[in-house]
């Protein structure tokens, strides 16, 4: 029994690692801050965040999997994406409530 419970415990975790999640990082440059999104999978990545009343922004894609969006760098804000439709939010240092049920990053400069 523990033995069948554990293979299957280890299927899950290879389909999940194989499953091509999304990976999240940003970079500082300048005045800007570059955040971008890996994930092969995707067909459509839309921004949302607190800098202009949560309006969606298409992501640009930089390469195959590979999606950039570009935002103030010296202001707070708090974000989220939707890919292919659906919210996601990545892993991130600093989160809130949001007061619909989910959570929303919060970008502070100098963290």
């Amino acid at each position: 029994m523990i033995r069948r419970y554990v293979s299957s415990a280890l299927v899950l975790a290879a389909l999940f690692l194989l499953s091509g999640c999304a990976a999240h990082f940003y970079r500082i440059e300048g005045d800007a801050v570059h955040f971008y999104l890996r994930n092969p999978d995707t067909t459509t990545v839309l921004f949302a965040s607190s800098l202009d009343g949560y309006e969606f922004h298409e992501a640009k894609k930089v390469k195959a999997g590979l999606w950039e969006v570009t935002a103030p760098a010296k202001r707070e804000f708090r974000y989220f994406y939707v890919i292919n439709g659906e919210v996601f939010l990545p892993p991130c240092e600093l989160k809130e409530k949001d007061g619909f049920g989910s959570e929303n990053c919060i970008y502070s400069p100098g963290m």
